[in-house]
């Protein structure tokens, strides 16, 4: 990830990721295997078990950068400062997957 990536992935002034809209990612169908699929626009895409984890949390009720990362680290054996850094970089992509 560059560091273009990471500034695009976190909101400079609170350090919290920015997920598309929690409409966005409520309305994804998410399969056990990875598959992600939107109704709406009818894109599809494949992520791993953490990116699962992450968009599971966050369709859960998950709201902050916090709640994430501590929902992950239920599932994962990593330290809260690498899941955080994960999680960044996977809400960036996110965005770019929905714009």
């Amino acid at each position: 990830m560059t560091t273009h990536d990471s500034e695009r992935a976190a909101d400079s002034t609170t350090g919290e990721a920015q997920f598309p809209s929690p409409a966005v990612i409520g309305r994804l169908a998410l399969s056990g295997s990875g598959f992600v699929f939107d109704p709406v626009s009818g894109a599809s895409f494949s992520v791993n078990a953490s990116g699962l984890a992450v968009l599971r949390a966050i369709q859960a009720g998950a709201a902050d950068m916090g709640a994430i990362v501590q929902s992950l680290g239920a599932e994962f054996e990593a330290a809260p400062a690498v899941l955080e850094r994960d999680v960044m970089e996977f809400a960036g992509r996110l965005r770019e997957a929905f714009r």
